[in-house]
């Protein structure tokens, strides 16, 4: 079966809303599967990247413009 992407925009939430809702998207996915997370609360884009590690997930890529990030985990 082919990975699939999840996106989760969690754009104008703040914390704890995108990390809940990242690992709402986690439960969905199935290992392999890479979720997107899109929003722009500062302390969020350090959270989820550090809550993926401690799951012992992999962190593919991290992206910031103009105030909105893009984290990329395989989960």
């Amino acid at each position: 079966m082919a990975e699939k992407e999840i996106k989760v925009d969690v754009t104008g939430q703040t914390c704890p809303g995108p990390l809940v809702e990242f690992r709402k998207a986690l439960n969905k996915a199935s290992k392999g599967d890479i979720v997107e997370i899109t929003g722009n609360h500062p302390a969020s884009k350090k959270e989820i990247p550090m809550a993926a590690e401690d799951m012992g997930l992999e962190v593919i890529d991290i992206q910031e413009k103009e105030g909105v990030w893009k984290i990329k985990i395989r989960k």
